[in-house]
């Protein structure tokens, strides 16, 4: 908790030097006038909104992503046929950058949520599957052989044996790959939308705000941060057997 406070205290400090040395330009604020640009977007009730707008548009997005990730990663790390089918052309359209799509999105669906949830699907979902892949492949072969030995069909063997071992590793996965959700989120933002934490970061920088981007970056980070930790403690409590 000392080495915490003090790495803490060094991002701060170095924050607090670089306000100082900007000070005649405004283009770094200092914590102080960060915080009440925060308060201010508390209090007009924009905060909440651009919160709740950004919150909505990650959840649908992510959680399908993850949806898809875990019964197909599960079912390439398991089965050599699935694999052989989907492991290949997964691979190949990782590599092509998602953000790339937008204007197809847009050309396609237009200004809405379903390109902007989209894009948040299309950017993780090909990672989530071949890390989930990879967790499935850790099964102890000896689990697998002592199950369909005492004649568990293979569908109890996926759920009962390959996913319940999988399971803190695939948790790992989605907080890995959140953050690649976030950063989707906030393409989407950048290019078409009138609410989010993205849109309002945009709108501050036109008007030269920029004690309310710094703000906002902070509220990214606190969402980081507490995401993280909530699915560390999920992993915990539905795996304590999985613990460090």
């Amino acid at each position: 908790m000392l080495l915490s406070a003090l790495g803490l205290a060094g991002v701060l400090g170095i924050w607090l030097w670089t306000a100082s040395r900007g000070g005649e330009t405004g283009l770094v604020p200092t914590p102080m006038e960060t915080w009440r640009a925060l308060q201010t977007q508390w209090t007009d009730g924009t905060l909440w909104s651009d919160f709740t707008a950004s919150s909505t548009r990650i959840a649908y997005g992510y959680v399908i992503s993850m949806a898809i990730g875990i019964v197909l990663g599960v079912l390439i790390g398991s089965m050599r046929s699935v694999e052989s089918v989907f492991e290949a052309p997964i691979g190949l359209m990782r590599y092509v950058p998602a953000t790339a799509l937008t204007p197809l999105l847009l050309l396609w669906f237009g200004i809405d949520e379903t390109p902007k949830v989209l894009l948040i699907v299309i950017g993780t979902v090909f990672f989530n599957v071949l890390m989930v892949a990879d967790v499935a492949r850790t099964v102890p072969r000896e689990q697998l052989e002592a199950a369909y030995t005492l004649g568990a069909p293979r569908r109890t063997v996926l759920s009962r044996v390959v996913l319940r071992h999988s399971l803190p590793g695939i948790i790992d996965v989605a907080r890995i790959n959140l953050a690649s959700g976030w950063l989707m989120l906030v393409v989407a933002e950048l290019l078409a939308a009138q609410d989010g934490l993205a849109f309002r970061i945009v709108r501050a920088q036109r008007f030269r705000q920029v004690d309310t981007m710094f703000a906002l970056l902070v509220v990214f980070g606190v969402i980081g941060v507490a995401s993280d930790l909530g699915l560390r403690k999920i992993r915990d409590l539905s795996s304590p057997w999985a613990r460090p």
